[in-house]
C-alpha cells in the first residue's frame, strides 16, 4: 500500500481530507490514534496509505511546531485576531487572552480590526502597535490594507479568529475571489453575531494557506488554553525590557512596591488596558493547581 506525505486541509465529522501529490484525500484515522490520545487536526503534516483514486487512511501524525487546542490547528504561522470597531466593540481582555495564547506557541499575532468605514479604530491600533504587534484597520468599503493581508499570508499557513459578528468570514471572501464563505448577520436582541463557521478548514491564498475557524468564546480560552502564572508575563513582549528591572525576583508584576513593569504603565511606556488585561488573566489562574492546568 503507497503512503504519501500531505497537509489535513480540513476535519469534519471524524473525516480528514489531506492534500497530497495534487490530489485531496478523503480519509478516516487508524483506530490507534485515539488509543494514544491523538486526534489528527486542521494544519497537521501527515502520512497516509492510499487505497483508491481519492480514499486513504492516516496512518501517522508528524511532529508539530504548535497547537491550538480550541480551534483544533497545528503548525501555524500566524494568528489573525479579528475585532470589529464597532457593532460589536472590541473586548480588549478577549483580544489580549487570544494574544497571550499565540505568543505563548510561538504564533506571531496580528491585529486586525473591521468594520472601520463604521468608526475608526485608531485608538486600538496605536495600542496594539505600541506594544510591538502588528494592526491593521480593514473596511470592505476600501479594502486600503488588503495588500499589506495577502503579504502577511504569503506562503504561511495561518488563522482567522475571533468572537462571531466581527467580519471574519466577510473578510476572507473580500481576500479570496470565489471563496463565498457563508456570513451571518448582528443579532440586534443580543448585539452579537450569529454563529456560521461551524468546523475548521484551510483554503489557499497567496502561496499558503489559511483557516478560517468557528468564533470562540471566552469560556473556550479559559478551559482549554491555560497559561501559568510564572509563564504569562512571558507572553506580553511590551513587559519584556522592564520585567529585568524589578526590585526582587519574583515579582508578579501586579501590585509589588518597586515593580518596573508597574513604574512603565505609569509613565506611560506600556499601555493600560494591557496591563490591566494581564492584572485580570493573572488572577484567573493564580490560585489553579498546576495539575489542572494540564
Amino acid at each position: 500500500m503507497d503512503r504519501i506525505t500531505g497537509l489535513i486541509i480540513k476535519a469534519i465529522s471524524g473525516f480528514y481530507y489531506v492534500e497530497a501529490a495534487d490530489a485531496v484525500y478523503e480519509c478516516k484515522a487508524r483506530g490507534a490514534f485515539r488509543k494514544r490520545g491523538i486526534s489528527p487536526s486542521v494544519g497537521d503534516m501527515a502520512e497516509i496509505s492510499v487505497l483508491s483514486e481519492d480514499k486513504a487512511q492516516v496512518e501517522e501524525i508528524l511532529p508539530r511546531k504548535n497547537y491550538l487546542v480550541r480551534p483544533p490547528l497545528a503548525n501555524l504561522d500566524r494568528l489573525f485576531i479579528v475585532s470589529s470597531a464597532s457593532q460589536p466593540s472590541p473586548n480588549m481582555l478577549i483580544i489580549d487572552k487570544i494574544c497571550a495564547v499565540a505568543v505563548s506557541k510561538g504564533i506571531e499575532p496580528v491585529m486586525i480590526f473591521t468594520k472601520t468605514d463604521i468608526c475608526s479604530a485608531s485608538e486600538f491600533t496605536e495600542i496594539y502597535r505600541k506594544s510591538g504587534f502588528r494592526a491593521l484597520e480593514f473596511s470592505i468599503e476600501d479594502q486600503g490594507n488588503r495588500e499589506e493581508l495577502l503579504s502577511l499570508l504569503k506562503n504561511n499557513i495561518s488563522a482567522f479568529t475571533g468572537n462571531t459578528g466581527v467580519g471574519k468570514s466577510t473578510l476572507l471572501n473580500s481576500l479570496i475571489p470565489g471563496l463565498d464563505i457563508e456570513t451571518g448577520d448582528i443579532s440586534k436582541k443580543l448585539g452579537r453575531g450569529r454563529h456560521t463557521t461551524r468546523h475548521s478548514e484551510l483554503y489557499k491564498v497567496a502561496g499558503g494557506y489559511v483557516a478560517d475557524t468557528p468564533g470562540f468564546s471566552t469560556v473556550d480560552i479559559e478551559r482549554y488554553e491555560i497559561i501559568r502564572k510564572d509563564d504569562l508575563a512571558e507572553c506580553f513582549p511590551d513587559f519584556d525590557e522592564f520585567r529585568a528591572n524589578c526590585q526582587f525576583t519574583g515579582c508578579s508584576h501586579v501590585c509589588e512596591k518597586g515593580c518596573a513593569v508597574l513604574e512603565a504603565v505609569k509613565d506611560g511606556k506600556i499601555c493600560p488596558s494591557r496591563h490591566k488585561s494581564y492584572v485580570s488573566m493573572y488572577n484567573e489562574v493564580k490560585d489553579i493547581p498546576d495539575w489542572k492546568k494540564l
